[in-house]
This record gives C-alpha cells, structure tokens and sequence, in this order.
C-alpha cells in the first residue's frame, strides 16, 4: 500500500457527552480531503476506498509501539521519496 493513512486518535465529545464513531470521523476526514484535493488538483471523483481498517489500542504500552512504528515508517517513506 503505497498510499496511505495512519491515525491514532482520542474522539472528541459532543455536547450531549457522547464521543463521535469511527464512520463520523473517517467521513469528516474524507470530505475535507476529497474537497481540498478536487479544489487543489482540479480533479473530481473518488479519492478513498470505501472501507477503512482500525485497531483499538488498549494500553500505553501498545499505543507507543505503535507510536514508534509510525514514525519509523514515515521516516522510511520521507527517504524513499527523495531517492
């Protein structure tokens, strides 16, 4: 997967103190990039997968690995892109 994105996230709380889903978010996410993107490259049609792939992290200990997996791949990816 060339192209893609990794989150790692804590959900903002609504005013009624419910925090918003996963779908909420990915497609609030989707939105503001589909419309930068068209407005950017001036180019219409899909620009995200219909599905999406999450993982919950349940303790520090796991969310620092992947902390540290993240910033390992983006810096691996940073230098793929220079070469």
């Amino acid at each position: 997967m060339p192209d893609h994105v990794h989150l790692i996230y804590s959900p903002l709380r609504r005013d009624d103190g419910w925090s918003y889903s996963l779908p909420e978010i990915m497609k609030a996410i989707q939105r503001a990039s589909r419309v930068a993107n068209q407005s950017h490259v001036k180019r219409t049609g899909p620009v995200w997968q219909e599905e999406f792939f999450d993982h919950v992290l349940r303790s520090n200990e796991s969310l620092m690995e992947k902390v540290d997996y993240l910033q390992e791949s983006t810096a691996s990816r940073a230098g793929s892109l220079r070469e």
